[in-house]
């Protein structure tokens, strides 16, 4: 490889997946000790290969076998939190096709973490908008979009108040998937809890100004005017402004 970038990208995912390797290697080693500790354990109670005879015995067979659950959920939950970390890591890298196979993998251990699920979202979204099918077959490039909407709305099904969530579907409605009005309660619940996240006003502003609502529209870019003292921004609000204005009269 000629370009250093590429190879220092493509040498550390190499190292990161090695290391994931060993950890899963040992993993599944630990695991198999822990069934032979524990049949050795079950053996020595219940000499004949069957079930414990005793009250007694069953009752330390059970707590042998809950240690051992214990131990597996340990385990899983660790290996879980490692797929997230490399995920993590190659999103950093820009390698977005390998991070949403390692957050898939990580959901597989963990399937009621929202932020693996907003992450989902987010890099379905993005492996979406860079799909090129120069034969004109839009299909794969839709399954990612409906994965990404999927997953943001798992998110949000498991934390309401998961803004992130929210905030990236809304984005995907108003300029991905021309849906601006099944943004418009999303961003509104957003800004219920970040009250001063402009980002967010102008996205809103955004949805209301396409579906029509031009009085929502002005308020929020006015609302956005009163509380960013960014000249940019604020270029950007008074633009934004006049064009809804112009649209409003009917200009």
């Amino acid at each position: 490889m000629k370009n250093p970038r590429i190879r220092e990208y493509v040498l550390g995912f190499l190292v990161i997946i090695l290391i994931g390797a060993i950890f899963v290697g040992f993993q599944l080693y630990k695991k198999q000790s822990a069934r032979s500790r524990l049949a050795s354990s079950i053996a020595e109670l219940s000499p004949r290969g069957g079930p414990p005879e005793t009250i007694e015995g069953l009752r330390r067979a059970i707590a042998l076998y809950e240690d051992m659950m214990e131990e597996q959920v340990n385990t899983a939950v660790k290996t879980g939190i490692y797929w997230k970390i490399l995920s993590a890591r190659l999103q950093d890298k820009e390698l977005y096709g390998e991070a949403f196979k390692a957050t898939e993998k990580a959901l597989s251990y963990t399937p009621e973490d929202p932020a693996l699920h907003y992450s989902t979202g987010l890099l379905a979204g993005i492996l979406a908008r860079d799909y090129h099918d120069y034969a004109g077959n839009t299909g794969e490039r839709d399954r990612y979009y409906r994965l990404a909407e999927e997953a943001y709305l798992r998110a949000i099904a498991i934390d309401e108040r998961y803004t992130k969530a929210r905030y990236g579907l809304a984005v995907l409605y108003v300029f991905e998937l021309e849906r601006p009005a099944e943004a418009v309660p999303h961003l509104e619940r957003y800004l219920e809890i970040q009250t001063r996240d402009t980002d967010a006003m102008f996205v809103l502003a955004r949805a209301f100004y396409v579906t029509g609502n031009y009085d929502a529209a002005l308020e929020l870019y006015d609302r956005i005017l009163s509380i960013t003292k960014e000249p940019t921004r604020r270029r950007e609000a008074e633009n934004n402004k006049q064009q809804v204005l112009a649209a409003s009269y009917g200009g």
